[in-house]
């Protein structure tokens, strides 16, 4: 990891009547517009879809770390986040974000230590310290059955 502080640059790029174009060094640029709540097509990436992806995005790829520090074993995770917009004090913000995780663990898993990492991979989150709205973070943890031994027929 290169030592802090990092920067990050990115482009974006409009006509009057196009979708904003963000680009950045080395990855494919990405097209946007207004979501249909603000009266765009709704069939892009916006400005706030993009906020709330980063968080669920940033969110695995920090369980995925301190999953593999803490040693905790699993197979899959699938998060699903809902951003909450609304008007403060005249100001157009996000007040909230619900954050499901849920994790698929092999058997003989410890479900409490699983717990644990997704709390801690939540506490870690870069997006989820960066953000001004409250993070409620709700977990589902399932562990796979046990291998049933078969049967030899005779």
């Amino acid at each position: 990891m290169k030592d802090f502080p990092h920067q990050y640059s990115v482009q974006a790029s409009a006509g009057t009547d196009t979708d904003v174009l963000l680009s950045a060094a080395g990855i494919p640029a990405l097209p946007t517009a207004s979501p249909a709540e603000f009266g765009g097509p709704g069939d892009r990436w916006s400005p706030e879809t993009l906020l709330v992806g980063a968080l669920g995005d940033c969110f695995a790829i920090t369980f995925r770390g301190v999953a593999r520090a803490s040693k905790l074993p699993w197979t899959s995770l699938r998060c699903a986040v809902t951003g909450t917009l609304e008007r403060v004090d005249r100001a157009t913000q996000f007040t909230a974000f619900e954050l499901h995780a849920h994790l698929d663990v092999p058997p003989g898993t410890n479900v409490e230590h699983a717990q644990r990492v997704l709390e801690k991979a939540e506490r870690n989150c870069l997006i989820t310290n960066s953000l001004k709205g409250a993070v409620c973070l709700v977990t589902e943890i399932d562990v796979a059955a046990e291998p049933v031994a078969e049967l030899a027929l005779a």
